[in-house]
């Protein structure tokens, strides 16, 4: 168990201590529950009254918030305590992720793999030949590396992953449980009597620095040539990025979206939930795609926002939809006007 003081956490965020800096904590707590010896951080002010009634030994909070009330807690102010909060996050995890070294039994490494320093191999992970792991990779149970397989530095690839053979990780990358890096795309080739040919998938997948991929998420490698996951992307749990996709730098995709083969996105690209992209589009920097649009085209002017089926700008989207939600409305008018025609035509 790790164990700070206020003085050591404020040094870490480059905060300023108000109160006891020898205070320690151990573990961390939501404002509204937390316990002396834990951490917590106001950032959101519909929680400001927990600040007052907190057990927290040390509070992370704005140095633009004003006190109305004694606080018991030893207080930390910096810029943007939720960046703050999240930052102290990653050094905890990072130190704690430090304790873990060597190599656990049983497991399997190819005589022809290779280990960098400071690497974790837990128990029932299998490293096939020609294997590569930089420094400081963590590599968890049930864990399968393909052949010649090249994994960057502090890289951690949680339970239960699969990563297929001549992929490529980066580094400080961050894989999660369930995840299938390289398996083939799907690829078929319809033939004369309504069978399909398997199109042989010879490519691989890349996976650039800073990336973090969400658990059951699916990257096909390429047929030929290679699937990218740029440099930054986030991607979130159970999403498929199919064959020859390109997702650019730091793109985020949440969870459920399906984006379809040789589609290129852009960087700074956001899409929600459950959208879904057909293949071989290209999306320009900047777009948002709202959750489960369905992107058919290509759209290349940067920055716009999507929603819809098919997808359109969002505003002209909402004009359709509001057409849409009148057509019963304007059907019965249009009913109503035959009628009218049909009289005066008889009178007539």
């Amino acid at each position: 168990m790790l164990e700070f003081s206020a003085q050591q956490i404020a040094m870490m965020i480059q905060g300023q201590v108000e109160g006891d800096a020898s205070v320690t904590v151990h573990d961390f707590g939501k404002i509204e529950e937390a316990t002396a010896g834990q951490l917590s951080f106001l950032a959101n002010p519909k929680y400001e009254a927990f600040l007052y009634s907190s057990a927290a030994s040390i509070i992370i909070i704005s140095d633009q918030q004003v006190l109305k009330q004694k606080i018991n807690a030893t207080l930390i102010r910096v810029p943007d305590a939720y960046a703050a909060f999240a930052t102290l996050l990653t050094k905890y995890q990072e130190l704690k992720s430090q304790q873990l070294v060597g190599i656990q039994t049983p497991s399997f490494i190819a005589p022809t793999a290779t280990l960098g320093a400071n690497h974790f191999i837990a128990a029932f992970a299998y490293i096939n030949e020609g294997a590569s792991l930089g420094e400081n990779v963590k590599i968890f149970p049930n864990v399968v590396i393909g052949e010649n397989v090249k994994i960057g530095n502090h890289v951690t690839i949680h339970p239960g992953v699969v990563i297929y053979a001549d992929c490529v990780i980066g580094n400080h990358v961050t894989i999660h449980s369930g995840t299938i890096i390289g398996s083939d795309g799907f690829g078929f080739a319809p033939k004369e009597d309504g069978s399909f040919q398997k199109v042989p998938q010879l490519g691989n997948v890349v996976i650039e620095d800073h990336v973090e991929i969400g658990a059951n998420t699916t990257i096909d490698r390429a047929t030929i040539g290679s699937t990218i996951i740029r440099k930054g992307v986030k991607l979130d749990n159970q999403i498929q990025i199919a064959h020859n996709a390109e997702i650019g730098i730091n793109t985020v995709i949440a969870a459920q979206v399906g984006v379809s083969g040789s589609t290129k996105i852009g960087k700074n690209v956001m899409i929600g939930g459950q959208a879904g992209l057909a293949g071989h589009l290209a999306i320009a920097d900047g777009i948002k795609i709202a959750g489960r649009t369905g992107v058919t085209k290509t759209f290349t002017t940067a920055n716009m926002t999507l929603t819809g089926y098919p997808a359109a700008e969002q505003k002209q989207s909402l004009r359709s939809q509001v057409y849409v939600k009148n057509l019963p409305e304007l059907e019965k008018r249009v009913q109503e006007l035959e009628i009218l025609v049909q009289q005066l035509s008889k009178k007539g």
